[in-house]
């Protein structure tokens, strides 16, 4: 039997850790390690390295668990729980020095895919503020004591974020998604870090999320976060989160946003 507070408890010692060398890293300067998908999508030095403390952390604590991090991809483990890692989610952020950036843990059992698992902890620690959001499966969601809950718009509408992707390709249909969703909105924030994105709508400081292109690191840990506080997470309808969509709300306004994301008349 799986004890979750023990793996949340692990979880958060490591995000702590984790959140701290990228703190430093970033104050000593930041080093362009390479491009990934497109050119404006980067990755960092420090990306690399607290990735490495994260997995190898994990391995000292939990080698019998598999391992799926994107930085250095994924490995299938024996106990059938998988840690789902970014180490820095939000790296333009970070790159540039601006202080919306976090480190994203999740532990998920079954099969690595998000239509697959289910998961069972969840960590977003954001290093510059010192926030650290996290949840366990049927025990809610908490930042510090103060446990979490989604919100529900006002008659002024709903404060929503989104992203955008790297490929300029792309730009034209996330610009017509945002024009279809921007009538029950009432302001729209772009912060560049989805695991922030999504723990914010767990705390109830957005209203919803919407956003293509995120990998399964992105919002493994948020997503437990804002069903843990009461919300809705989902992707095409009736999927789970994937890389065709992502929408993190209460569960009305999560039905009114998907029926304006997937309907373009």
């Amino acid at each position: 039997m799986v004890d979750s507070r023990d793996l949340a408890t692990l979880a958060v010692d490591i995000a702590r850790e984790a959140g701290a060398l990228a703190r430093r890293r970033r104050t000593e300067g930041v080093a362009i390690a390479a491009t990934k998908s497109a050119l404006a999508d980067i990755v960092t030095e420090a990306d690399r390295e607290v990735e490495g403390l994260i997995r190898g952390r994990i391995a000292a604590a939990r080698p019998e668990d598999g391992f799926l991090g994107e930085e250095s991809g994924a490995e299938r483990g024996a106990s059938g729980l998988t840690w789902v890692v970014d180490p820095i989610d939000g790296t333009v952020n970070y790159a540039y020095g601006i202080p919306h950036y976090a480190v994203s843990i999740a532990v998920v059992e079954r099969e690595p895919r998000p239509e697959d698992w289910e998961a069972l902890v969840g960590v977003v620690f954001s290093p510059a503020v010192d926030e650290l959001f996290r949840a366990e499966r049927g025990g809610g969601a908490w930042l510090g004591e103060s446990r979490l809950a989604v919100s529900d718009p006002t008659d002024a509408g709903a404060l929503l974020a989104t992203g955008f992707g790297y490929d300029p390709a792309t730009h034209a249909g996330d610009l017509a998604r945002l024009a279809r969703i921007m009538p029950v909105a009432r302001d729209i924030r772009r912060a560049g870090a989805a695991s922030l994105d999504l723990a914010y709508v767990a705390a109830g400081r957005l209203d919803g999320y919407v956003e293509r292109g995120l990998q399964p690191w992105d919002h493994a840990a948020g997503a437990l976060l804002v069903r843990e506080a009461g919300g809705v997470v989902g992707g095409l309808p009736g999927e789970a989160p994937s890389r065709a969509m992502t929408i993190a709300a209460s569960g009305a306004l999560h039905a009114a946003l998907s029926e304006r994301v997937f309907h373009e008349s």
